[in-house]
């Protein structure tokens, strides 16, 4: 699977949280820094952002691909909006979270979200 991380480097132990929880391995991990400028348009950075990961638009549609979110909520959210028109879909993502009382901080993978099951889940309430 291929990680595309919008956020913070992956330490080798969340590396091996994300395994364990996906049950693939992760055979390549592009780290894209996400560095948000407030005075211009958010879509316009995200759309750099996402040809910086240097995909085809083969690969967008079949590569196994698993996204590490940036923190920054509306960025986040037009990255979500980015992809899915490049895959078709919208791709699962990492959450991060604090090990409490962990000093100094530490962060751990909470859970992968399979944005595409609970899109599909919704549509069920229509």
């Amino acid at each position: 699977m291929l990680l595309l991380n919008f956020s913070h480097p992956i330490t080798p132990e969340q590396q091996k949280q994300i395994e364990s929880l996906t049950r693939s391995s992760i055979e390549e991990t592009r780290h894209i820094p996400a560095q948000f400028e407030n005075e211009q348009p958010f879509s316009q950075q995200i759309h750099a952002l996402v040809e910086a990961a240097d995909l085809t638009p083969t690969e967008w549609q079949t590569r196994a691909i698993l996204v590490n979110p940036p923190s920054l909520n509306f960025g986040a959210l037009n990255l979500l909006a980015e992809l899915h028109g490049r895959m078709g879909y919208f791709p699962p993502i990492i959450r991060i979270r604090p090990v409490k009382d962990s000093l100094p901080p530490r962060y751990e993978v909470a859970e992968i979200i399979n944005l595409q099951e609970v899109r599909k889940t919704a549509r069920e309430k229509r």
